[in-house]
């Protein structure tokens, strides 16, 4: 059939830790931390042969919600096949993510797919967003902030030349491995790519949705003038005067996108109950 489903990639170490005779359904019904429960899809931290791992399962979102999506011009997520393929890809880039282990996807139709993926659990990581969050009252060492500026727009220059968008371009989803910045290494690994678009070429209204969910979640951290026209010439690789003439009108778009996010997000967070 057209849309039947029936894939399984995993090494037999894990096969062999995971035991019984149907892989799949074992890894559909582990139990374990529980990290992220959306309706279809939960994502739980599991220890398997003594290494912990991160399990993302999918479990068919009906038609109803695919219809949904794309009556609303969005792609549905149905299935941990994009997120396994990105993961791949940005492997192949040299962009630094959570090593994919094992992916598997039963059904016969993509309303009702139950998928998952398998991935590394990476360790202590802290999220750019949480990192950052203090920088306007408590600034960082200079150095410090041209590293992570340099290292988000080589991620951002190198998804989008490669004809990729993360749909979820916020700076939650760039993690700092805590080791390493201990030592004074600022590494960042890209995570949560179950909505990746993956092309030959990336269209202009995909890239400006990407730097606008991404100006947005920066507005708040402390950045300067010349921190934002450092990252514009790093992630365009060109002179600013060369950017602001060609593509005024595409930062002007990334501009106004970005403060309609950041007002729908002031208008949610003040409309939350406060506690007495």
């Amino acid at each position: 059939m057209l849309w039947h489903c029936n894939q399984l990639e995993m090494p037999p170490e894990l096969s062999k830790a995971l035991g019984g005779s149907d892989v799949f359904e074992r890894v559909m019904a582990l139990q374990g931390q529980v990290f992220r429960d959306v309706p279809g899809r939960r994502t739980i931290r599991v220890t398997l042969a003594r290494r912990s791992y991160f399990v993302k399962l999918h479990f068919g979102v009906g038609w109803r919600e695919i219809f949904k999506n794309l009556f609303s011009l969005r792609l549905p997520i149905v299935s941990a096949m994009i997120e396994w393929r990105a993961i791949r890809r940005l492997t192949e880039l040299g962009i630094p993510t959570t090593p994919a282990v094992a992916y598997g996807c039963r059904g016969a139709s993509p309303a009702g797919w139950r998928s998952f993926v398998i991935t590394e659990d990476l360790g202590e990581i802290i999220s750019l967003e949480d990192f950052c969050r203090d920088w306007a009252k408590n600034p960082p060492p200079l150095h410090l902030k041209r590293q992570l500026i340099t290292a988000v727009a080589h991620i951002a220059r190198t998804l989008h030349d490669n004809g990729l968008n993360h749909r979820d371009f916020y700076l939650c989803h760039f993690c700092l491995d805590a080791k390493r910045l201990a030592a004074g290494e600022a590494h960042l690994y890209l995570l949560d790519l179950h909505r990746m678009g993956i092309r030959l070429t990336i269209s202009q209204s995909a890239r400006m949705k990407d730097m606008a969910a991404l100006y947005f979640s920066t507005m708040d951290c402390g950045l300067n003038v010349r921190d934002t026209l450092r990252f514009l010439r790093l992630y365009r690789n060109r002179p600013l005067r060369e950017i602001f003439d060609r593509e005024a009108a595409f930062w002007r778009s990334v501009s106004k996108r970005a403060d309609v996010l950041y007002a729908k997000f002031q208008l949610r967070f003040a409309a939350r109950p406060t506690m007495e």
